[in-house]
């Protein structure tokens, strides 16, 4: 099928590249099948709307960036998405990204989780006080002088 996006111009994808979020996506609520495509060279993805060329996410695989992430999901979450092992799921973080790249930043407390199984995505807003919305992804000179 071919489809507009907002980053990679008019594209063919396959079936397996799409992904359906019942609810949507807080804030995108409408938008309810998105295509996962690779940034080419980078360890970047794109959660593409399939309804709204210009509403896309970039995405980065958060255990990558920050090795002591932690997601511990809900029995709804779990339910909602037909997970059955750990094998089906994949977990990426939604970024801001920023015209100062160093400012740029993931928002850990609400990761978006797919079942790539089942084709199903959610984003699951994390009750806790340990993430936030706004983590830096590339840590300060400042911070890396410390280590």
């Amino acid at each position: 099928m071919k489809i507009s996006t907002k980053f990679h111009g008019e594209i063919e994808m396959n079936e397996e590249e799409i992904y359906t979020f019942e609810s949507g996506i807080p804030g995108f609520l409408e938008e309810r099948q998105f295509g996962l495509l690779p940034l080419d060279e980078t360890p970047f993805f794109v959660l593409q709307s399939l309804k709204t060329p210009e509403v896309a996410f970039i995405m980065t695989n958060p255990f990558e960036v920050f090795p002591t992430y932690e997601v511990n999901l809900s029995d709804e979450v779990l339910a909602d998405l037909q997970i059955q092992s750990e094998q089906d799921v994949t977990v990426f973080t939604i970024l801001s990204v920023r015209d100062s790249f160093e400012q740029t930043t993931a928002n850990l407390q609400a990761p978006i989780i797919l079942n790539h199984t089942k084709k199903l995505g959610k984003q699951y807003i994390m009750k806790t006080d340990s993430y936030t919305t706004r983590h830096k992804l590339v840590p300060s000179p400042i911070m890396q002088e410390a280590k």
